[in-house]
């Protein structure tokens, strides 16, 4: 009897140890991303908000990189940023007296409340919440140890992105952080530089201060070149080698911290190439460990093994057969005053259907005041999309693609569709003809409408919906929903508008099907046809 508890006893404790040690494996980064596979849960989310936010919203005007132009008198080519160093010599004074390191000492945030904004975000539809955790500027906004810029010692004094991911678990969605702090180095370099002519010509700006001269002022012990980086004529390879370490240090302090469910790297690579690479590694091993597969997603501007592809602001042409994901937003990534809305509701809306229908999802950033609100304007767009989803989510979420992802004009090639001033075409004979770029080709309150055939397709197991664009009463022709069209839908038996439930009176043909769509009172957002085809 002893024996036989002794084997019983034997086994059973090998058979915990052996679960202990299958749920501690350390795997290399191939191993994890050539079994990967992109986790349900975002190919059923959709839509996500993303909270691009930190202390470059400080200033009202000067736009997206306002940090890196108030130290430019001349921004070149990037003319969005032109307001920069005018606007911040009238409102802070002259960059060599108060930097950006002074402007992140002002910025408090003091209305700043994640509960809430989480609290909007599900309300209006959003299904995973993405918050940054450091932009180019080189600032975390989390309880950073191995950083001593952080927005716990310096500004708010408080750890945002902490705030965010536990506001996020309350509300049972997922959270995801993005890093852009791998080109800090070059995008600083202006900081080290001197106006060119004017009163203050030759004073240099003041990324070339020392912790010396911090005595006696509110950065006393904090070090300039902390935050700016060392000045350029110093730094080494030696030097440059120990800046990627302390990256990857924040940066696994981040994942292991926070367990985020994504992680973006505004980069078409990984941030400092095998030091950023270690960091997804270790996001996605914990993973891993936890769950017994990896539930977790890395997003890169470019296509790679393991990872999912990130389009900035734009959307894929064509129907993918990987997850993917268009980022847009609403002036220039940090809210500007002097900026007009990119977006209305209706741009929103169409970005949303057009990456679904093509297998991607859409992450909307909505910028916030330097208080930490939602400015009025945006905060209306995103309740009127959010009043779009409540009725038509169903042909949103948790839907897949079908054969094709549409139909219309300008997925026939017919017209041209253009977008922010290049064109955009899906037809294979426009590809052929014209440079079909994916970045920066979203649709805006400055694009022309949809033709009102535009249609783009979604499914969910025997439910079929035509999202119909731009609708207008009258008759909609579709020629790939005809009976022996190439991708061939089956006979149609049904036919009801989402929102009320209506039949609505089509004929199939062998080459079309044509739909009697109801009249509607002025300009209307996307309707959701609900079709039930025999196969």
């Amino acid at each position: 009897m002893m024996k036989r508890f002794s084997i019983l006893s034997f086994l059973l404790l090998f058979s915990v140890f052996s679960k202990v040690s299958a749920q501690e494996k350390e795997l290399s980064w191939d191993e994890l991303a050539d079994g990967y596979q992109c986790p349900e849960w975002f190919q059923d989310a959709k839509f996500g908000i993303w909270f691009h936010w930190g202390p470059q919203a400080a200033p009202e005007q000067g736009g997206g990189w306002y940090a890196r132009h108030m130290y430019m008198q001349d921004v070149g080519r990037q003319t969005f940023g032109k307001m920069a160093y005018p606007y911040h010599l009238q409102t802070y004074g002259h960059p060599s007296e108060f930097g950006f390191k002074d402007v992140i000492n002002s910025w408090k945030a003091e209305n700043f409340n994640a509960q809430d904004l989480i609290e909007f975000s599900k309300e209006n539809g959003a299904k995973y919440i993405v918050a940054l955790a450091n932009h180019h500027d080189h600032f975390d906004l989390w309880n950073s140890t191995y950083h001593p810029w952080n927005s716990v010692a310096i500004g708010p004094k408080k750890d945002i992105i902490g705030e965010f991911e536990k506001a996020t678990r309350n509300a049972g969605l997922k959270f995801g952080v993005t890093s852009h702090d791998d080109r800090f180095l070059n995008w600083w370099k202006p900081a080290f530089g001197a106006d060119k002519d004017g009163l203050y010509k030759g004073v240099p700006y003041d990324g070339r201060l020392t912790k010396a001269d911090g005595k006696g002022k509110w950065w006393e012990g904090l070090d300039p070149k902390d935050l700016y980086g060392p000045a350029p004529e110093d730094r080494t390879p030696e030097v440059i080698e120990n800046i990627k370490k302390n990256w990857q240090k924040r940066h696994i302090e981040l994942v292991t911290k926070y367990k985020p469910d994504l992680l973006y790297n505004d980069g078409f690579n990984f941030s400092y190439g095998e030091y950023g690479k270690e960091v997804a590694r270790k996001l996605y091993n914990d993973s891993y460990n936890d769950n017994g597969f990896v539930n977790t997603i890395m997003l890169l501007k470019r296509k790679e093994k393991g990872t999912v592809n990130e389009v900035e602001s734009g959307g894929s042409n064509v129907l993918r057969e990987d997850s993917w994901q268009s980022e847009i937003t609403f002036t220039d990534w940090f809210y500007k005053k002097d900026r007009h809305l990119t977006h209305n509701a209706t741009t929103v809306i169409e970005m949303l259907i057009n990456a679904v229908s093509k297998n991607g999802n859409l992450l909307l950033s909505v910028e916030l005041k330097p208080d930490g609100t939602i400015p009025g304007e945006i905060k209306q767009v995103v309740n009127n999309v959010g009043d779009w989803l409540k009725i038509n989510g169903e042909a949103i979420y948790g839907t897949r693609p079908w054969k094709v992802y549409g139909d219309g004009k300008s997925v026939r090639g017919e017209v041209e569709d253009t977008h922010e001033e290049e064109v955009r075409n899906a037809g294979d004979d426009a590809k052929k003809k014209k440079k079909t770029g994916e970045h920066f080709n979203q649709r805006t309150t400055a694009t022309p409408p949809y033709a009102h055939d535009e249609v783009r397709y979604s499914t969910k197991g025997d439910d079929f919906y035509i999202i119909v664009l731009n609708p207008k009463g009258g008759e909609l022709v579709i020629p790939s929903l005809g009976k022996l069209s190439d991708v061939n839908p089956g006979k149609l038996k049904g036919l009801t508008q989402l929102y009320d439930s209506e039949k609505i009176s089509f004929k199939q043909h062998a080459d079309k099907l044509t739909i009697n769509m109801p009249a509607n009172n002025g300009k209307s957002y996307p309707i959701v046809l609900k079709a039930k085809f025999k196969k």
